[in-house]
């Protein structure tokens, strides 16, 4: 499918979907959205640009949700228009799918709330591209019935995200094959290398995480066949506002995605063999 200028899924390259993991103001938003446009334009890669206008899933009621939608929209609609990049966001409420789907170009459905059905038809409605992040909660199997929910308004602009899977207590552990089965529905899979590290509510009022193994289990998911990457990145990740334990530093990932085009080169040369 193409979302903007950018192809997502089949034969097409890599795609990155990447960003902080939410607005935590409008100079620092608009200056991490540059940085990631030119680390992406270096690379050869395809940016779509990913911030939250409001966390709603946060752990603790004290916690930093974001500017809101009003002026969190009004922020993203400024990043596309100066930078010419596709915007992605994601939508906690049916409320707010109908002013969101005004600006983004990807609105995206949280593992917590990927099987709302109300949620998910209210974006589907939009023609937008949605993409749903599979709950932690369920198996790669199970992602058909949201896809069913999705095609049953005619929209076929579906993209699947792998996000880990729950492991006992306060612990998400990555199956690889998840990539593989849902590749099998015939749409684009991503694979979320950073809230697959991530410790649910690990620190007691906040989600912990260890970004050490961020580059290695991305370069796994696209052996297998993944068709993007979705990264929260910082530009100093232990003093973000949200997920910063499992947010990849700036300044890391453009070693990070030299390494991961060389696993996706190795890939295509051997599906070509």
């Amino acid at each position: 499918m193409s979302i903007g200028n950018v192809k997502v899924g089949g034969p097409n390259p890599l795609i990155l979907i990447a960003g902080p993991c939410v607005i935590e103001s409008e100079s620092s938003v608009i200056r991490h959205a540059r940085l990631l446009k030119e680390i992406a334009r270096s690379a050869g890669i395809s940016l779509i640009f990913k911030a939250s206008y409001d966390k709603a899933n946060r752990t603790s009621v004290n916690s930093y949700r974001g500017p809101g939608l009003v002026k969190g929209l009004k922020i993203l609609k400024k990043i596309k228009k100066e930078l010419r990049i596709p915007i992605l966001s994601d939508v906690h409420c049916r409320e707010d799918v109908r002013e969101a789907a005004k600006v983004l170009d990807i609105i995206q459905i949280p593992a917590f709330l990927s099987r709302q059905t109300d949620l998910i038809l209210e974006a589907a409605r939009t023609g937008k591209a949605v993409n749903i992040k599979k709950g932690q909660f369920l198996a790669p199997w199970d992602m058909k019935n949201v896809i069913k929910k999705i095609e049953s308004t005619g929209n076929k602009n579906i993209i699947l995200t792998e996000r880990g899977v729950s492991f006992g207590y306060n612990c998400l552990v990555s199956d690889f094959r998840s990539v593989m089965i849902m590749k099998e529905f015939g749409y684009p899979v991503i694979y979320d290398a950073t809230h697959s590290v991530q410790v649910p509510a690990g620190m007691g009022e906040s989600s912990g995480g260890d970004r050490t193994y961020i580059p290695a289990l991305s370069m796994a998911a696209v052996a297998c066949g993944a068709d993007g990457l979705f990264m929260e990145v910082h530009e100093n990740p232990d003093k973000a506002m949200s997920d910063g334990p499992n947010m990849v530093k700036m300044k890391d990932l453009p070693y990070m995605l030299a390494g991961i085009k060389d696993v996706e080169k190795a890939v295509k040369r051997w599906q070509g063999r």
